[in-house]
């Protein structure tokens, strides 16, 4: 009867540990699924409405409007080794098609031309930073930061 037992107990840690392979398995793949459905639930790289400032060297008041930028999240990669022979390229949401568009800063004193001519998104995409028309530092300031007096534009 003990015999009979022990083989028992033999077949239930088998089972339990064919079990928790497959626990294991499971679990890896339920890992490996919802890695890359995470980037789905950040926002896509698209033109969207924001509020900027813009302002220029000798004119006291800076312009608050509504317009269109690029924002979103683009897939990046790290290399695991990096070689100092090698670059890595990080692709950005930047302007793909753009329209031009000027604005008259309020106040500004004689011989400073008000006029200032800003990127209006009208698609986006996600590639190299182009210093044109992107902020492509690291940290940035937010887009309505004004360092002098403020004048809001209610219009779009």
């Amino acid at each position: 009867m003990e015999k009979h037992n022990q083989w028992e107990i033999k077949a239930i840690h088998l089972r339990m540990s064919i079990v928790r392979k497959y626990i294991t398995i499971l679990i890896f793949c339920i890992v490996a699924i919802l890695i890359p459905t995470q980037s789905s639930f950040l926002p896509p790289c698209e033109p969207v409405n924001e509020t900027v400032a813009v302002e220029k060297e000798g004119c006291p008041k800076c312009l608050v409007f509504r317009t269109t930028i690029c924002s979103g999240h683009c897939l990046t990669k790290e290399p695991v080794y990096k070689s100092p022979f090698s670059t890595v390229y990080q692709h950005v949401c930047t302007y793909r098609d753009v329209r031009y568009e000027t604005v008259r800063l309020p106040d500004c004193p004689p011989g400073v031309d008000p006029h200032i001519t800003y990127p209006v998104a009208l698609s986006c995409d996600c590639s190299l930073c182009t210093m044109d028309t992107s902020d492509c530092t690291i940290e940035s300031l937010q887009p309505d930061f004004c360092m002098s007096q403020r004048e809001d534009f209610l219009e779009y």
